[in-house]
């Protein structure tokens, strides 16, 4: 039962911050049509500001995860201005290339400007220990991770589908000429959507860097596996993308709690199963 439960959570906690991070590829793949492969690279320098804020500058955790936020979303609005905006009605293949570009000048950056080794970002006092739920005890940063991700999931499907700028995203995408002829403004509109992303690749990446270790090649490691929440989840879709979390999370966690020597074996096979079967991810929208 112990073994049942440490899954649960530990399975939990990863899924969340898999979400935090995945979700923001989801919106500028599902609703911008932007395959950006360099967003685990941002997800990385959001760590980065932060390890550095947190411990060279002597800033608190709460601040430092806003300086790192901001600090990244400085960073990639005149790359999305200067270069992404080109690749908006692109082929697949020359936004695969851009952005892979992108992320290994990240990668050279960081290794030069921070060298080639592991960072950590302080935990603040009531994030260190176990939280006492009576039947047993919990990280209370594995707490902390799922609270995020559930409080990012209600805060991002509100703002696309309750609000004004949901509205014009949404018809920004589907028809970006006759929603510009409509007054919508819609590079504006695309710029602080890939704000929006950035900042939730960054926060996430943040939060999850007790479970994701933050090192220069933390773009390329993890790359793949936050396509491939999107891809499995349906691009576009948040309930697709938090469903997606959830069971690739409890797939990876329990078969490295029971079967260590397989490594990611029953985690892709999962994947390729459900690929299998539901071709548009599970909640993917018709093309």
């Amino acid at each position: 039962m112990q073994t049942i439960l440490s899954v649960g959570i530990d399975a939990l906690a990863y899924g969340m911050v898999l979400f935090v991070i995945s979700i923001g590829l989801s919106v500028t793949m599902g609703l911008m049509r932007v395959v950006n492969l360099a967003h685990g690279a941002f997800a990385m320098i959001g760590g980065y500001i932060a390890s550095y804020a947190a411990q060279s500058l002597g800033l608190g955790y709460a601040l430092a995860i806003l300086v790192a936020v901001a600090g990244t979303v400085v960073i990639a609005l005149p790359l999305e201005r200067l270069l992404y905006r080109r690749l908006y009605d692109a082929p697949e293949l020359t936004q695969v290339l851009m952005t892979i570009g992108i992320t290994f000048c990240v990668i050279g950056i960081a290794n030069y400007v921070f060298g080639p080794t592991l960072k950590t970002i302080p935990l603040p006092e009531p994030l260190r220990g176990p939280v006492d739920l009576g039947f047993r005890s919990i990280a209370a940063h594995k707490l902390f991770a799922i609270a995020c991700g559930l409080a990012v999931a209600l805060a991002l499907w509100y703002l696309i589908e309750k609000t004004g700028f949901g509205i014009k995203l949404r018809a920004s995408v589907d028809n970006a000429a006759m929603a510009a002829s409509l007054g919508v403004r819609t590079t504006i509109v695309y710029a602080v959507s890939f704000a929006i992303a950035v900042g939730l690749a960054a926060f996430g990446g943040i939060v999850g860097a007790e479970l994701l270790p933050i090192e220069p090649y933390y773009a390329l490691r993890y790359m793949v596996t936050f396509l491939v929440v999107v891809c499995v989840g349906g691009a576009g879709s948040i309930p697709g993308a938090l469903l997606a979390c959830l069971v690739l999370g409890l797939v990876d966690t329990a078969g490295r709690y029971l079967l260590p020597e397989y490594g990611e074996f029953f985690f892709y096979l999962a994947v390729i199963a459900i690929v299998c079967v539901f071709p548009r991810g599970l909640m993917g929208r018709r093309a």
